[in-house]
């Protein structure tokens, strides 16, 4: 049985690390099959000590090594994140956590810093920084337009831009517009829900409201962007796998300058109607290799909701390759038959 240690600089970053009743070193002994406990320390420092398989002791030492850094920046190390340390140290992806976590996009109006939860998640802002137009891809809770929106209000107080605007298309999700009850603004309200959440949680409601009736901020659906020009703004395309590649196009070409533009959307979920193509699923065609515009894609991994969203995730991938390969089977099946007669 082999043996290492890792050393933690003080007994409170000991229990950050351990978790509550030692729920984290839980999660890493069943992960890797190790056992570990604290083995105290001179009053400065602790000394933790791994038992197990000389390769599963590696590896879980290089888990604590990374939560470490984590325990330095928060007062709570949780449960998602351990487990996320875990899954990209047990893919050999460990040394892409280097630096992760440690920038602040801004601070929330609770006074919350907030942060990339993911490298995914990081290698998207830092895509924003650098680039003018960037393409977020991805599946439901990786983030997408909550940190398109703490860049948004970013660069809105660093005076980067004058203005945020951010849009969605008004496709109906199984439902229809013309059931709601109020007048088109009221109609359309409930598709910009998102937008507002994550505005509010940048910067306070009444702030927002502020900034809004002062046309700082501006949220509206993707058929009023029509005919603009945008200067020195930040724009913001939400759930664009519901536009038609007409619709996209147009949204593009309002690029003004000093401006910037991100486009999330997720391409399982599209809402269009049968038989039509996606405008987010041809512009990543259209668009791939050229300077200044970045194609940045999420995996399940990068997913911040509940635990179980991602496995929701994983799950109905499968599924959908399933249905796939059953229905070439079938295909094939009939083409043979046909041949034959």
């Amino acid at each position: 049985m082999a043996q290492r240690t890792v050393t933690i600089q003080n007994s409170e970053m000991t229990l950050r690390i351990f978790g509550s009743f030692d729920r984290n070193t839980r999660r890493i002994e069943n992960a890797f099959g190790v056992h570990i406990y604290n083995r105290g320390g001179d009053g400065e420092c602790d000394t933790v000590v791994i038992e197990g398989a000389e390769g599963s002791c590696e590896l879980a030492a290089a888990v604590l090594e990374h939560l470490k850094k984590f325990a330095a920046q928060s007062d709570v190390v949780a449960d998602q994140t351990v487990d996320y340390v875990i899954s990209m140290v047990s893919d050999g992806r460990g040394d892409e956590l280097n630096g992760y976590g440690e920038d602040c996009i801004c601070i929330s109006a609770k006074g919350k810093p907030i942060k990339a939860k993911t490298v995914g998640q990081k290698k998207y802002v830092d895509a924003i920084k650098k680039n003018t137009v960037v393409l977020g891809i991805g599946p439901a809770g990786t983030g997408k337009t909550f940190l398109a929106v703490a860049m948004a209000v970013k660069a809105l107080r660093a005076h980067e831009v004058t203005r945020i605007i951010l849009t969605r298309p008004a496709v109906e999700a199984g439902e229809r517009l013309g059931f709601l009850p109020g007048d088109l603004q009221s109609k359309i309200d409930p598709y910009l829900r998102p937008l507002y959440d994550a505005l509010y949680e940048m910067l306070g409601m009444e702030n927002c409201s502020r900034l809004m009736e002062k046309m700082t901020i501006e949220i509206a659906p993707l058929a009023y962007m029509r005919g603009r020009t945008l200067d020195d703004c930040f724009i913001i395309l939400d759930e664009a796998q519901n536009t038609t590649p007409e619709q996209m196009k147009m949204f593009l070409t309002r690029l003004g300058n000093g401006s910037k533009a991100v486009v999330t959307g997720d391409l399982t979920q599209t809402d269009l109607p049968s038989g039509q193509h996606s405008g987010l699923a041809e512009a990543t065609r259209v668009l791939r290799g050229i300077d200044d515009i970045v194609i940045h894609e999420f995996s399940e991994k990068d997913v911040v909701r509940h635990r179980l969203v991602q496995q929701i995730i994983l799950a109905y991938e499968k599924y959908g390759r399933e249905r796939a390969q059953k229905a070439n089977a079938g295909s094939k099946k009939r083409f043979k038959a046909k041949r034959i007669q």
